[in-house]
C-alpha cells in the first residue's frame, strides 16, 4: 500500500509539473500546425513572472528583429532612472526674468498629449533666457529609413522637443490650418500633403483633401526655431542666454504627465516620446543628451540579469539595427514588474481588443502586450495572469515572413491561446 501511494505520488507529481511546461517538440508542432506561421521564423520564450522556471521555449536564444519591442527595454530604463518626470530646470533671477534649459522632455505642445502644466509654467512669465545644451542627438538614429524624413514615426530628435517636432494639418472653412505655422504652398501634384526634404515648407493637394483629414507631418528642429515656436505660442519674450552659466541654482520642474507619457510610449508607441526618454536618462546621468551614452549605461547596468548581450542602437525600434532574443525580451519585462506594479502594468500597457496597438488582437484576452512591427517583422511580447491569478511574462517573435501583417496577428492569437490553456 505504501509502494502504491508513492507510485501515485509520484505520477501526480509529475502530470503536475509537465502540465506547467510545455516541451520544445510540442512546441514546435503547435507552431509548425499554424498556417499563418508555417513560412516564417518564430521564437517563443515563456515564464512565470514570480519564477525562473521557463514554461515554454522555442528559438528563444536566437536574434531577431524587434521593432517597437525595443520600447520596452526603454520603458524599464526610464521607470528605474525617474521616480517622477522632469520637465524642466530653471531658475529665476527677479520676478521677470527667468532661466531654463532643457530636460529632453518631450510634451511640450504635445499634438496627442500635450503638457499643460509645463505650458502654463511657461506663460507665468513674461520675459526667459534659454541656456542651450553643448550636447545634441543626430536627428536620425543610426539605420532609420531616409525616406521615411516625411511621416510622423520619424519625427527628428532635438534637445528640446516642441509639438512633437511635427506639424499638425487640418481643414477648416475651406482653408488648411498648420499648427505651428509654417510656409504652406498648392501643388496639384502631390498626393496630399507632405514636406520639402531640405527644409521647413510644406506643399498640399487641396483637390485630395477632405475636412476629415488631420495629417501630422514632421519639421526640421533648430535651437532658433525652437525659441521662435515657444515665444509665438506663449506671447513671451523668450530669447538664447549670452552664455552658459552652470553656477545657477538650478531647479526642477516635475511633471504631472507620466501616465499620460507612458501609455503613449506603450499603447500608441509614439517613437518621438521613446527616443526623447533616452535623451532624458542621458542628460540625468552624465548630462549630455546622446541615446548611445543611455545605451550603454543601462547595458552595463543590466548585464548581471541579461541572459544575452543586447543589440540596441535606439529608443523606438525603428533602427533595423536593433537584435534582441525573445527570452533577453521576458527577462525585461520580469525586471519592469519589479519597479511596476501590476496594476499599473494593468493601465499603462494595451489591453487585447480594448486599446492603443492591441486592439486588432481580438482573439486574446486579458493579455497586456506590447506589439513591434517592421515590414516583414511582427512581435508581440508582455503579461498575462491565468484564471488561478498566475502571471507570466512572454515574447513571440516572428520575423522574415512575406505574408500581411493581420494573418501573422492571427497566428499569433492562435498559438498563444493554445499556450494559455496549457500553462494554469
Amino acid at each position: 500500500m505504501v509502494q502504491f501511494y508513492a507510485t501515485f505520488l509520484i505520477l501526480f507529481c509529475s502530470t503536475l509539473l509537465s502540465a506547467q511546461r510545455i516541451s520544445e517538440r510540442k512546441l514546435a508542432r503547435e507552431i509548425k500546425n499554424i498556417p499563418e506561421l508555417a513560412h516564417a521564423f518564430v521564437g517563443v520564450h515563456i515564464e512565470p513572472v514570480d519564477d525562473n522556471k521557463v514554461s515554454a521555449q522555442w528559438n528563444e536564444d536566437r536574434y531577431m528583429t524587434p521593432a517597437s519591442n525595443t520600447k520596452l527595454l526603454t520603458f524599464l530604463g526610464a521607470v528605474q532612472t525617474f521616480s517622477k518626470l522632469p520637465a524642466l530646470e530653471f531658475t529665476i533671477e527677479n520676478n521677470r526674468l527667468a532661466h531654463f534649459r532643457s530636460t529632453a522632455y518631450p510634451l511640450l505642445l504635445h499634438p496627442f498629449y500635450p503638457d499643460s502644466l509645463l505650458f502654463r509654467f511657461f506663460k507665468d512669465r513674461p520675459v526667459w533666457k534659454y541656456h542651450v545644451s553643448k550636447t545634441a542627438p543626430t536627428p536620425q538614429g543610426s539605420g532609420w529609413s531616409w525616406d521615411d524624413y516625411n511621416y510622423y514615426f520619424a519625427a527628428s530628435r532635438s534637445v528640446f522637443p516642441i509639438y512633437g517636432n511635427s506639424v499638425t494639418a487640418f481643414k477648416k472653412d475651406e482653408t488648411l490650418n498648420l499648427i505651428p505655422s509654417f510656409p504652406l504652398q498648392k501643388d496639384s501634384i502631390q498626393t496630399k500633403f507632405e514636406r520639402m526634404r531640405q527644409s521647413n515648407t510644406f506643399s498640399f493637394n487641396p483637390q485630395n483633401w477632405s475636412t476629415e483629414d488631420t495629417l501630422n507631418r514632421p519639421f526640421i528642429p533648430s535651437d532658433s526655431l525652437f525659441v521662435k515656436l515657444l515665444s509665438d505660442a506663449t506671447l513671451s519674450d523668450i530669447s538664447f542666454a549670452s552664455q552658459p552659466n552652470d553656477s545657477l541654482p538650478w531647479q526642477t520642474l516635475y511633471t504631472e504627465n507620466e501616465t499620460s507619457l507612458y501609455k503613449g510610449l506603450l499603447q500608441d508607441s509614439d517613437n518621438g516620446i521613446a527616443e526623447a526618454l533616452l535623451l532624458m536618462i542621458a542628460n540625468h546621468h552624465r548630462g549630455i543628451f546622446s541615446p548611445e551614452i543611455a545605451i550603454e549605461l543601462l547595458k552595463a547596468r543590466w548585464e548581471n540579469w541579461l541572459p544575452d548581450p543586447l543589440e540596441w542602437v535606439d529608443g523606438s525600434g525603428v533602427s533595423r539595427y536593433n537584435m534582441l532574443t525573445p527570452r533577453s525580451l521576458v527577462a525585461v519585462l520580469k525586471q519592469t514588474e519589479k519597479h511596476v506594479n501590476w496594476e499599473t502594468l494593468q493601465i499603462l500597457f494595451p489591453k487585447s481588443g480594448s486599446s492603443g496597438t492591441l486592439k486588432a488582437y481580438t482573439q486574446l484576452k486579458d493579455v497586456y502586450a506590447k506589439t513591434g512591427t517592421l515590414r516583414h517583422n511582427h512581435n508581440l511580447s508582455g503579461y498575462w495572469e491565468s484564471p488561478k491569478g498566475n502571471r507570466y511574462a512572454f515574447s513571440i517573435m516572428v520575423n522574415h515572413f512575406t505574408a500581411p501583417t493581420a494573418e501573422i496577428r492571427k497566428g499569433i492569437s492562435t498559438l498563444l491561446n493554445r499556450i494559455q490553456k496549457k500553462l494554469k
